[in-house]
């Protein structure tokens, strides 16, 4: 293979081998946070830990779309007509 050559390399791991590594358990690199449609969802934390103010998670990753239309009035000033068109024809 290439690893002889020198050439830097290492495994490809799916989720489950990923979490299940002693480095990742041992470092609390997952956490689970409340999902809308999922239930619980492995989430990967955040590798730098302060141990006088821990990193609070609040919220899973959203939705598909889930703040669309926030997005589309509040920062590009789009009106409700102006969403409502762009649904019509299925841009957003």
């Amino acid at each position: 293979m290439i690893e002889p050559e020198g050439v830097p390399c290492g495994p490809i791991n799916h989720l489950g081998q990923v979490f299940d590594h002693p480095q990742v358990r041992h470092r609390g690199m997952r956490t689970d946070l409340p999902h809308p449609i999922a239930g619980s969802t492995p989430t990967v934390a955040n590798p730098i830990k302060f141990s006088g103010s821990p990193i609070e998670y609040k919220t899973a990753p959203p939705t598909l779309g889930q703040h669309t239309e926030h997005i589309l009035s509040n920062l590009c000033g789009f009106s409700e007509s102006g969403i409502r068109q762009l649904r019509e024809k299925r841009i957003c």
